[in-house]
């Protein structure tokens, strides 16, 4: 389980079939082979590392799911190690479960934030609501407002710095997990099916 506070913005030094090595610092520090990391949204398994990066398996569901499909040697994602016992909870539960991926639509100042527009599918958005948390990338975000084809988040000075929400740009391919407690509570409004 992770929470969605990026701990580090990584870089991707090797793009291979099947593999994915980052390039990291800080997530490094008590990371070992079989632990989970999520990369850009995606919960991953640590299959090798080094002083400098990790290794992670990519299968082709996961490529299927997110845009870690797209990435190039050099292009930056965003890390979190799995939540520990006893951590503060800065974000939500976000699982590394990526529901889809979504497109930028637009990007607006808004004072020294940024109000950014997401398109996303119908799978996504019947679990958003105003004010209701989403992971971008592997980013906690909260809901600023919604309609049936896309939603709005602001972007902190803070969180624009310290993610890749930095090099976002219209057009943009991002991971999208909705909350988990809203599908929790679909499927329990459903019944025993």
């Amino acid at each position: 389980m992770f929470t969605g506070i990026v701990e580090e913005v990584g870089s991707a030094r090797a793009v291979e079939p099947g593999r994915l090595v980052v390039a990291a610092k800080r997530v490094l520090d008590d990371l070992e082979v079989s632990h989970s990391i999520c990369v850009n949204g995606a919960c991953l398994t640590v299959t090798q590392r080094n002083d400098t990066s990790f290794s992670v398996d990519v299968v082709p569901e996961t490529l299927r799911r997110t845009n870690l499909r797209s990435l190039s040697p050099g292009d930056l994602v965003n890390l979190e190690r799995a939540m520990a016992v006893g951590d503060r909870f800065g974000g939500h539960v976000v699982q590394g479960h990526v529901d889809a991926t979504g497109t930028v639509d637009s990007i607006e100042p808004e004072g020294d934030a940024l109000l950014v527009k997401f398109g996303a599918s119908e799978s996504v958005m019947r679990y958003v609501v105003e004010k209701g948390f989403i992971a971008v990338d592997g980013t906690s975000l909260t809901v600023v407002n919604c309609d049936p084809q896309s939603f709005s988040v602001t972007i902190i000075p803070y969180t624009r710095e310290n993610t890749v929400m930095r090099t976002l740009k219209v057009g943009d391919s991002v991971n999208l997990e909705a909350d988990i407690m809203a599908k929790y509570v679909e499927r329990l409004s459903q019944g025993s099916r």
